[in-house]
């Protein structure tokens, strides 16, 4: 999952950065792209890995790619640049200043930034559809695709994000290539003062990122990079004074599954011990292609275990013996915490 993280300069963008990808990168104004790589810990991919001891074990991972903010007179601003270099991913991070630094002249004002964040990435976009849609209409392009750039338009035109927009009001499969910043799921990270670290979104805010069908959360930059260097008991207790149960990284990466609808599947075997996130509803076949494109194009069945039942019963040979291996065709539903052994032939 590739994660674009975005905000104005001074909002603590980069110090959440750090906190969650273990780096160290300067913190302040400028410089260039920064890009780190979190693990997502998965309980049921630990003892799958005990039980099996594999040569390799590999969780599923979050790649996150920090844009500098820009500084100056126009600090409630993203340069054209930056906002390229967020069109590529997945879904979008916007770290909000809840706090005041020491570094800036104006007081917090994260709901204007948010509202200022949207309103640059609709612009954006709607740049990108009306050239798009212009040189479709002169080219006398596939008319769905002129008729899904033009509900595009009209959307943007009306200052609306494109991911309001659901599968059957839109078809995205013109958007391939655009990038469209709008059309991105949106996590909201409000960056708030270490005695507000365990509260919640202000009201008003969280229905605003509601409205542009984006989901917020509430964290502290500064504590969560302290947590970050403290050693694993340390850092329970350390929660605990502050009123969490979790660090940052737990509850980001559970705000972005649930909002991205994601699931986890595995893959066991001696070599490797693997876990895959595809999209809830995503059929076998579908998820046989996130593994390698030759078992999605081969793809014979896949043969299935419930995480549970292989937990109940401790081993394959178990679960084989009991009678509790399934066998799927390719249109079979991929729940959470399958175990799937695909049968492919190309």
């Amino acid at each position: 999952m590739r994660f674009g993280l975005a905000g104005f300069a001074g909002s603590g963008k980069t110090t959440l950065f750090n906190a969650m990808t273990g780096l160290d990168v300067p913190v302040g104004y400028g410089g260039g792209i920064r890009v780190g790589t979190v693990r997502v810990p998965d309980n049921r991919l630990d003892f799958l890995s005990g039980v099996i001891s594999p040569k390799k074990t590999t969780y599923a991972a979050i790649n996150l790619r920090d844009v500098p903010g820009e500084h100056g007179a126009g600090a409630r601003c993203l340069s054209p640049k930056s906002l390229q270099e967020i069109r590529d991913r997945e879904a979008l991070c916007l770290v909000l200043r809840d706090f005041l630094n020491p570094a800036l002249d104006t007081d917090p004002d994260p709901l204007g930034d948010l509202r200022a964040f949207h309103d640059e990435c609709v612009l954006a976009d709607l740049a990108v559809v009306e050239r798009r849609l212009d040189r479709a209409r002169k080219e006398r392009a596939d008319i769905r695709e002129i008729d899904a750039f033009e509900t595009m338009t009209a959307v943007l035109e009306d200052g609306k994000a494109l991911r309001l927009l659901s599968e059957a009001e839109l078809h995205r499969g013109f958007l391939k290539g655009y990038g469209l910043l709008t059309d991105l799921p949106l996590l909201v990270a409000v960056n708030v003062e270490e005695e507000r670290a365990s509260g919640a979104p202000d009201p008003d805010l969280a229905e605003e990122a509601r409205g542009m069908g984006g989901a917020a959360m509430v964290l502290s930059a500064g504590v969560e990079a302290e947590i970050a260097q403290l050693d694993p008991e340390d850092q329970a207790e350390f929660l605990e004074d502050m009123g969490l149960s979790e660090p940052a990284l737990a509850r980001f990466i559970r705000a972005a599954y649930a909002m991205m609808d994601l699931v986890s599947f595995f893959t066991i075997g001696k070599d490797e011990v693997k876990a895959w996130t595809v999209r809830r509803g995503t059929v076998a076949r579908k998820a046989a292609g996130a593994v390698h494109s030759d078992m999605e194009r081969g793809f014979i069945r896949a043969e299935v275990i419930r995480y549970e039942v292989f937990a109940r019963y401790g081993s394959e040979q178990a679960v084989k013996e009991a009678g509790l291996i399934r066998v799927e065709g390719r249109d079979y539903v991929v729940a959470d915490g399958d175990l799937l052994h695909v049968r492919f032939n190309v």
